[in-house]
């Protein structure tokens, strides 16, 4: 017990110091799991371009592929409003990458992203909603220690199953998405660890069988996580 405190404490400090994985820079995928359990890796294509129709606002494209899935994905221009564009210190990856993916992130909670085969072009709002300009800081919901839980056990079987190698806790990303922050992530972790789910390295957790061997439950969960999305917009098509 106590050589797992000190890991687990050694972790905590140099989760600070790890490097934030960026989408245009890196050439490892990393996987990005909704609340619901779809296994979502995000292409943007930096930089934000201002809109060229004569709207106030800027423009990124990225692409949402659906993991897991025989080939659906969602391509979507982000328009960036001109209220939120003033709070943000630049419009660089470094200062926006995790909260667009966020926003990204909960359009697919809210079933408002459809993922299909074809190329069609969603327009989707980038804006206040997502940001509370009383406490300045972005808004993406709050997640309770269980569900926290819950999203590193799906994120850790589910980048393992894909990608293999060990899967990084310490990203700012995920504790934006869940309004935490990598400490109290690191703390959950330990739990999980405790549990024989998986081992704990620096910031880095390695799945152990006792996680792998739940298939079952990680595709069932991400199956009718897909079936409500694609029955909402079925019901919207009409």
């Amino acid at each position: 017990m106590m050589r797992f405190h000190s890991v687990a404490a050694e972790w905590v400090k140099l989760i600070r110091h790890e490097p934030a994985m960026s989408s245009l820079t890196s050439t490892l995928k990393t996987i990005y799991v909704t609340r619901s359990g779809l296994p979502l890796s995000f292409e943007l294509d930096w930089p934000f371009r201002h809109a060229t129709s004569g709207s106030d606002f800027d423009v990124l494209h990225a692409v949402i592929r659906l993991e897991n899935s025989d080939g659906l994905r969602a391509l979507v221009a982000v328009n960036l409003s001109a209220t939120l564009r003033e709070v943000l210190p630049s419009l660089e990856a470094k200062d926006t990458e995790g909260p667009v993916i966020n926003a990204l992130r909960k359009e697919v909670d809210h079933k408002q992203i459809e993922f299909a085969k074809s190329s069609k072009l969603v327009p989707l709002p980038f804006s206040s909603r997502h940001y509370n300009f009383k406490l300045r800081q972005w808004v993406f919901g709050h997640a309770s220690d269980e569900e926290i839980s819950c999203l590193i056990e799906r994120k850790v079987y589910w980048q393992t199953h894909l990608l293999g190698g060990d899967v990084w806790l310490g990203d700012p990303t995920e504790a934006l998405y869940l309004d935490s922050n990598t400490d109290h992530i690191a703390e959950i972790a330990g739990g999980l660890a405790r549990k024989g789910l998986l081992r704990l390295e620096r910031c880095y957790a390695a799945a152990l069988p006792a996680l792998m061997d739940q298939k079952h439950r990680f595709e069932s969960e991400m199956a009718e996580a897909l079936r409500q999305l694609e029955e909402k917009h079925a019901f919207e098509r009409g």
